[in-house]
């Protein structure tokens, strides 16, 4: 955000100072989509390595932690543990609300929670408001997408947290007079925006007057340059045929501050920077009666881009409560008290994070993230308008295809965001039962599901984040062309021809978007080199299950990614290193219930040398249940004999050649694979490192004795042999906390270099494990006090290791089990254990308050 704001006020006598005051924090949490079109999961990120990907980091970083943030003591003891959710306004990405569900359900329900807390706290308003949906730069959707991307927010919202929204975020705040029209259309009451998008304001209880005046007599704007706006109130901007939106304009220097000035590296400083947010109260209309001083930013600036970024919150939060007597309030309950005294026209085509409008999101306009500076942006427009053309060439096709399947095509593409939050075949009927033209035959059915997945795409290959940064093969930029890959692929597959010719002129615009990396060259070969492997059908699906097969066993009915797995039939011959694996399958797609049987032949010679065959089959054919019969009993004849060479001419022979290999794996599942057969050789070598170690541990001994340095080579033993028992030991299930020790002292006495980061890690993770075991335990005494012996052991032990363990996680299980359970129902020694529990874990037991401000104990 680059706005200034100079906080001036709008027209009015001086007055008393005497207003009531509030405060308002908004944080805008949002990630672009990161899942794999064909798969609907986020793939494993090596670059957010120790976590899965960049949507479980954050989350640990910042979406967690501010749900259960803390408040400590001068000797960095926790006295408070807050969801800052609670006590902020805020909004969520759909798309991101949808991983946290799926993958960080605790976190997820910390969210829920505070929406409802908030609602108590605030006269029934709740701090979340809506989004929408993906993302995308409203002013440059057409009406229909619009529209379709308010309503999939809305009900999304209704969804999840039970109620209509009143406030709706706007990606970037882009917004335009026909954006907000449409936003009152659908409901929605207020939004929030950057103060240059301004343009000018003047008293609305004047204009009102001067509505119903015999002569009517229009009062006088006043302009509002250079983000001049007074953003200490509401404002109402009209719209088309009397309605109207109301617009909250955020401080912009004091957003700025939080950002980008590191503001959050204290919150008293956080704290008192809000208050400077009310200005000089003498300059205020008189008809004033409150005063609101605001803030907008990206949520991650709390805990993400600012460690620690969420305890300044907290800590703003509590001394603005206590110290300061300033209460906080969400932009709901403060509409409901204060309506509007002033109306406002906003300036169309702006945004908060383009000096040029919305040009970021489709010219090289200039703005860029900073790293690159030489780079241009010229690949902008032609994105822009390959998209554009795959969107209006593919929407008369799907108007005519539409016609005999939907009684109204894009009535049925408003309400699919119903089956995308439930895709139970159940609520798929009530769908079809609403909006076919008749009941759908299953062939009919994958169809119609089909082109509205192609509509679904349509809107995801707009999500602002492909042109927010500075090269179209960034990975931002791949996912949304990804989306449009996946259009084009349905396209294909329903409208035959004409769709097939789409790829060809996507490509050709593609190619006039210049690359800033010469060896890639245009977006044409960033959509080659990156998106075309993505591309899968039900062939690849069933290819990875019949390789994966060889490694792990798979139930008869099981699940990949969106896909369910019918197993046939299975078999598997073994010949010394040798295996092959031998089957048939159902794959069918949950998404679109698309099916198809397959059979399959899998040659692993160990290791990573693997080739896969797969092609159609059809069960219930005579001819080939007795072909594949016969392969079975032939390849089982050679691997007895083990004739490798005749196991390979058989699968040939049967399949047409071997196409598949461990590269044909999905991301996660190739990468689970890859450990799993490195497992035995790093075993073997851990082994024998171990062996070497306690072979010459006495030589060990007697060279510290010495003062002397052990030669290089017995060092490195020393440190990999010792750090991996002591990595084991951590993990082991059995937890042997004299081993521990034991083995952190020999690490202490011969200096061994000890890998801290990862050992933290994985102490934090072990202990995790513990507390959700205790919390599992809770409902019955004897296992809880089981469990609540091993957490305590353990928490005791590590407070001992030479590394910081971090325990975050468990903490947070810890301040849930007492603030859910009864304490009567324990004995005095478990209350006793718990508290110690608390204490080992850095909480200040005797001093903890809890969110309603009680005393803990």
């Amino acid at each position: 955000m680059t706005e200034s704001n100079t906080n001036a006020s709008a027209p009015g006598a001086p007055v008393s100072s005497e207003h009531q005051r509030f405060v308002c924090i908004h944080g805008h949490f949002y990630q672009p989509p990161r899942e794999n079109p064909w798969l609907e999961t986020v793939e494993i990120q090596d670059s957010a390595a120790p976590y899965h990907d960049w949507n479980d980091r954050i989350t640990a970083e910042c979406y967690a932690p501010n749900g259960a943030s803390r408040i400590t003591d001068t000797e960095n003891k926790i006295v408070r543990i807050m969801n800052n959710y609670s006590w902020i306004s805020f909004n969520f990405g759909p798309t991101l609300l949808s991983w946290l569900n799926d993958f960080a359900p605790r976190t997820y329900r910390m969210i829920l929670d505070a929406d409802r807390t908030s609602a108590e706290r605030n006269k029934g308003h709740g701090s979340a408001i809506a989004q929408v949906y993906n993302h995308i730069i409203m002013p440059l959707a057409n009406e229909r997408d619009a529209r379709t991307q308010i309503r999939w927010g809305i009900y999304d919202f209704e969804f999840r947290f039970g109620r209509k929204p009143e406030g709706m975020w706007l990606a970037e705040t882009a917004v335009s007079h026909q954006v907000l029209d449409l936003m009152a259309q659908e409901g929605i009451k207020f939004t929030i925006l950057a103060p240059h998008q301004c343009a000018r304001v003047r008293s609305l209880a004047h204009q009102e007057a001067s509505d119903h005046a015999e002569a009517e007599q229009e009062q006088p704007w006043t302009e509002t340059p250079d983000a001049s706006v007074d953003t200490r109130h509401a404002y109402r901007v009209r719209l088309n045929e009397g309605r109207f939106i109301d617009v909250f304009f955020y401080n912009g220097p004091n957003s700025r501050a939080i950002a980008f000035e590191g503001l959050l590296n204290s919150g008293v400083d956080f704290a008192r920077r809000m208050l400077t947010g009310f200005g000089d109260e003498t300059l205020v209309s008189p008809d004033e009666v409150a005063l609101l001083s605001h803030v907008a930013t990206d949520g991650e600036s709390y805990g993400h881009h600012h460690r620690h970024g969420e305890m300044a919150l907290s800590y703003a939060i509590h001394w603005l409560n206590g110290e300061e007597h300033t209460p906080l309030i969400n932009y709901a309950d403060y509409l409901a008290r204060y309506a509007p005294q002033w109306e406002a026209e906003v300036v169309d085509d702006t945004s908060w994070s383009c000096a040029h409008g919305v040009e970021r999101w489709r010219s090289n306009c200039g703005c860029n993230s900073g790293g690159r500076p030489n780079w241009s942006q010229l690949w902008r427009a032609p994105l822009r308008e390959a998209l554009d053309q795959l969107r209006d060439a593919t929407c008369p096709m799907a108007e005519k295809m539409g016609a005999s399947l939907f009684k109204d095509l894009w009535a049925a593409r408003d309400a699919y965001v119903r089956v995308i939050l439930n895709r139970s075949r159940s609520n798929t009927d009530a769908f079809f039962a609403e909006f076919a033209t008749h009941e759908l035959s299953q062939e009919e059915r994958t169809r119609a599901l089909e082109l509205m997945e192609l509509e679904r795409h349509t809107q995801l290959m707009y999500t602002s984040c492909g042109w927010f940064f500075d090269e179209i093969s960034g990975i931002e930029t791949v996912q949304v062309i990804a989306y449009a890959a996946r259009v084009l692929q349905l396209a294909a597959c329903l409208f035959g021809d004409p769709g097939v010719a789409l790829e060809q002129r996507f490509l050709e615009t593609l190619a006039s978007a210049p690359s800033n990396v010469p060896e890639i060259g245009n977006g044409a070969e960033v959509y080659r080199r990156y998106v075309t492997g993505m591309k899968i059908g039900l062939e690849q699906v069933g290819a990875h299950y019949a390789i994966s097969s060889i490694f792990r066993s798979y139930p008869e009915q099981g699940e990949i990614f969106c896909y369910n797995v019918r197993r046939q039939r299975h078999e598997v011959f073994s010949s010394g290193r040798g295996r092959v694996a031998l089957g048939a399958a159902w794959i069918d797609s949950r998404i679109t219930e698309e099916t198809e049987e397959i059979c399959f032949a899998v040659l692993h010679l160990g290791d990573q040398n693997l080739s896969a065959a797969v092609k159609r089959y059809n069960s219930s054919d005579p001819r080939q249940v007795e072909a594949f019969e016969s392969f079975s009993r032939q390849i089982a004849e050679a691997m007895r004999r083990a004739n490798l060479p005749e196991v390979i001419r058989l699968i040939d022979h049967l399949f047409g050649g071997m196409n598949y290999s461990l590269l044909s794996l999905f991301a996660d599942e190739q990468h689970r694979i890859l450990e799993s057969i490195l497992t035995q050789t790093v075993a073997e070598m851990e082994n024998s490192l171990s062996k070497i170690y306690q072979d010459h541990t006495s030589l060990l001994d007697f060279l510290t004795e010495c003062g002397m340095a052990p030669p290089p080579a017995l060092e490195v033993v020393a440190n990999y042999a010792i750090g991996g028992m002591l990595r084991r030991a951590i993990e082991a299930d059995k937890f042997e906390a004299d081993q521990i020790l034991s083995l952190a002292q020999r690490a202490s006495v011969e200096h061994i270099t000890l890998n801290t980061h990862e050992l933290g890690y994985i102490a934090g993770q072990r202990m995790k494990r513990a507390m959700v075991q205790l919390e599992s335990a809770a409902d019955g005494k004897e296992a809880a006090s089981r469990a609540l012996s091993e957490a305590l052991t353990m928490a005791e032990t590590f407070r001992h290791l030479p590394f910081e363990v971090n325990f975050w996680q468990a903490q947070n299980i810890w301040n849930d089990l007492l603030r859910r359970t009864d304490r009567n129902y324990w004995t005095e020694e478990w209350r006793k254990d718990f508290r110690q529990l608390g204490e080992t874990m850095d909480i200040r037991v005797d001093q903890l308050v809890t969110e309603e401000g009680v005393s803990a104990f």
